[in-house]
């Protein structure tokens, strides 16, 4: 159990050729998703996460090739956990599975280092070509988000000047999204192995960069980054 109970983590010791990690909140989808992959011959599926941090604990733990990662996930998003898992090394390669074709989910997990985007009404099928071509280096993106990638270019090429970055820190946007999906000041201290005092002062700061006054506020702009649905 991966504390605090929110979630969990699964590990399995199988060596075959392109080496899986599955992380989604969504035990359904984990299952079907490992059931498929079996079939495959040169894959396995190494491991399963519920959540982003568990996500990241064991991309560290067991150096999967590619990582299938849900964008919207609880305690600690698909972007947030791909930022830090293409910081190991080995850098496992991230695709990112999501319901949501919005060009600002699809652009975020781009750049947080993501080398491919498909959306959960893929075929099976196209998801086994993904993971082939981002094991090989390659990038890969669903039909349906490719339009967004192109329109995000086409702004970037259009814009006077280059996009600001973001105005919080990377612990910041973690304490910001579990703020937002309803976390008491205690238990993100204990999920972030912190003290209160310094959760406090990361909500304070937060307020601050963002210029609002109340958690309400800070859920919208929550939404608004991209951070939670909160329909998880």
């Amino acid at each position: 159990m991966f504390l605090p109970a929110r979630g969990s983590l699964q590990r399995e010791h199988v060596d075959m050729g392109v080496r899986v990690l599955i992380a989604d909140d969504h035990r359904i989808v984990r299952d079907g998703l490992r059931s498929l992959i079996a079939e495959e011959q040169d894959m396995s599926v190494v491991g399963e996460a519920e959540n982003g941090r568990a996500a990241v604990e064991l991309a560290q733990e067991l150096s999967p090739d590619v990582v299938i990662m849900d964008v919207s996930m609880p305690g600690l998003n698909g972007l947030e956990a791909t930022r830090q898992i293409r910081k190991a090394v080995p850098a496992p390669r991230v695709i990112a599975l999501s319901m949501h074709a919005d060009r600002r989910f699809v652009t975020g997990m781009l750049s947080a280092g993501a080398s491919g985007y498909l959306l959960k009404d893929c075929a099976f099928e196209e998801l086994v070509r993904a993971i082939r071509a981002v094991a090989s280096g390659q990038t890969y993106l669903s039909p349906g988000v490719a339009g967004a990638v192109v329109q995000d270019y086409v702004n970037r090429l259009a814009a006077s000047d280059q996009p600001a970055p973001s105005v919080l820190s990377p612990r910041e946007r973690e304490v910001l999204q579990l703020v937002a999906e309803g976390w008491a000041t205690k238990e993100i201290a204990a999920q972030l192995h912190v003290s209160v005092k310094t959760i406090e002062t990361h909500r304070r700061q937060i307020m601050d960069k963002l210029g609002v006054g109340s958690v309400a506020e800070l859920t919208k702009q929550a939404i608004r980054m991209g951070l939670t649905s909160l329909e998880t």
